[in-house]
């Protein structure tokens, strides 16, 4: 007796996780390279740091190192740091003249503001080579994706590096 193998219409679990896998290895790349572009400025935690206060507004330095998950010391020299290269401005805070204020610089918001227009335009010329038909569906997969894992608040999606602005 011949047993026929039958295709399943559901692609194996594995196969799901390996094509996630494989698109997120992509998308890392993408934000690789688009924090490279900028590794002679700044590093990443600086970038991150930035990119919090361009996502938020101004910010105070405990709101700074409660958000990076560092001690205050520590955020204080990136602090410094950024502003001695031009890209983070401290001022008094007018409600409370015992903290100061950070705020992006027209140099730190335009450094930002590059680096994620550089990844938009990235995953745009990938998305560019697909089909139409499947980038709509990519893209109500990807929301759907999004949706099931509890995806990061809009707020908080500044601590991965992303602006939470176009």
């Amino acid at each position: 007796m011949h047993t026929v193998a039958v295709a399943s219409a559901q692609p194996e679990p594995a196969n799901e996780v390996d094509a996630v896998m494989l698109a997120a290895r992509v998308l890392v790349g993408v934000s690789a390279r688009s924090v490279a572009m900028v590794e002679d400025v700044v590093t990443l935690p600086q970038l991150r740091l930035l990119v919090m206060v361009m996502s938020r507004g101004p910010l105070n330095l405990a709101a700074v190192a409660d958000g990076l998950g560092i001690h205050p010391s520590n955020a204080t020299r990136a602090c410094d740091r950024l502003v001695a290269g031009g890209l983070l401005d401290r001022r008094d805070n007018p409600a409370d003249r015992r903290n100061l204020l950070l705020e992006l610089t027209p140099s730190g918001r335009e450094l930002v503001s590059r680096v994620m227009a550089h990844r938009r335009a990235a995953i745009a010329e990938i998305l560019d080579r697909m089909p139409s038909g499947r980038r709509q569906a990519l893209t109500n997969v990807l929301r759907s994706f999004a949706d099931a894992a509890g995806e990061l608040p809009h707020r908080d999606v500044w601590a991965l590096g992303w602006t939470t602005s176009d």
